[in-house]
């Protein structure tokens, strides 16, 4: 077994996965995901209303039998074994600093892109703890905070044409066994695989990146991802 593969003693397939921001693009096209691999999913929102409906219409598109519910931010932080950030920079801090109780001793997967954008296009706005990730681990001490999914195209998540996502993922942490169970997260859907990225102080370059990725994608009229080579 290679090193970028993932442990053969992990298994996650019970877990549940919360994804707080989850009636967003990305954070319902992860929930998709996940729930098309077998677990069960709680979106999260500040509006539990707002998030039961997105939960309903997920569940109504697929034709698979999937689990997907709706709750509060605070709510879905305390059913997922795993929870997804996958909310707007702008209330980024804010949330997790409400939520450092129901998510005391869970492993929680940061995928925000702290990013501007002007006439030049998208750019990576300054972070004055590093990273969100490294912010998200600063608010959250207690918490086994990693890093993942920031270059997965919510377009590609959703389109029920996509099977299989040619895409790796780029998991960082300081804990290697939250970072493992992550990356075998990742590898729940089909055709993505989980690679050890670094630990969180390397998390800057990876949530910039997807600048770039987004100017590729202007360019070329794509929805591109990323490869790592050699392993």
């Amino acid at each position: 077994m290679s090193e970028a593969s993932t442990p053969e003693n992990v298994d996650i397939s019970g877990r549940t996965v919360a994804v707080l921001g989850g009636t967003g693009d990305q954070g319902r096209g992860l929930a998709r995901r996940f729930a098309l691999a077998g677990h069960t999913v709680y979106l999260g929102s500040r509006s539990a209303e707002r998030a039961e409906k997105a939960a309903r219409e997920l569940v109504a598109a697929e034709d698979a039998d999937i689990d997907v519910r709706g709750l509060d931010n605070a709510g879905a932080a305390g059913a997922g074994d795993i929870v997804v950030v996958a909310v707007p920079w702008e209330g980024h801090k804010e949330l997790l600093e409400a939520l450092t109780e129901p998510l005391r001793g869970k492993i929680v997967v940061d995928c925000v892109n702290p990013l501007g954008f002007d006439k030049r296009g998208p750019y990576a706005l300054p972070v004055a703890e590093g990273s969100a990730a490294e912010q998200a681990a600063q608010v959250l001490p207690e918490s086994r905070v990693t890093a993942a999914f920031h270059h997965v195209s919510a377009v590609v998540l959703l389109d029920p044409g996509v099977e299989t996502v040619d895409l790796d993922v780029l998991v960082l942490g300081e804990d290697r066994a939250a970072t493992d169970e992550v990356r075998a997260l990742a590898e729940r859907i089909p055709g993505v695989r989980g690679v050890f990225g670094g630990r969180l102080r390397n998390a800057h370059q990876v949530e910039a990146l997807t600048a770039n990725l987004i100017a590729v994608n202007r360019r070329y009229k794509t929805h591109a991802g990323i490869r790592v080579t050699g392993l």
